[in-house]
């Protein structure tokens, strides 16, 4: 998953991060980690907060863009 790239893209921190999808910092660290997987709502809910497509996040495109 891409989760640490995109984020550190932005300039946000785990801290940020986390506040703003309401969980925790260590939850986010072990996303990044790939020591736990997110469910579909998390999946959604960061896909949604930086605005790019679920398999852009999950590394089955090289394309961020969202297809609507």
């Amino acid at each position: 998953m891409r989760l640490k790239e995109i984020r550190k893209s932005k300039g946000i921190s785990q801290l940020k991060l986390a506040i703003d999808l309401n969980t925790t910092q260590n939850t986010i660290s072990r996303y990044e980690n790939g020591k736990r997987e997110p469910g579909i709502n998390e999946l959604i809910q960061i896909a949604d907060y930086f605005n790019i497509s679920i398999d852009y996040l999950l590394e089955r495109t090289d394309n961020p863009q969202i297809n609507k």
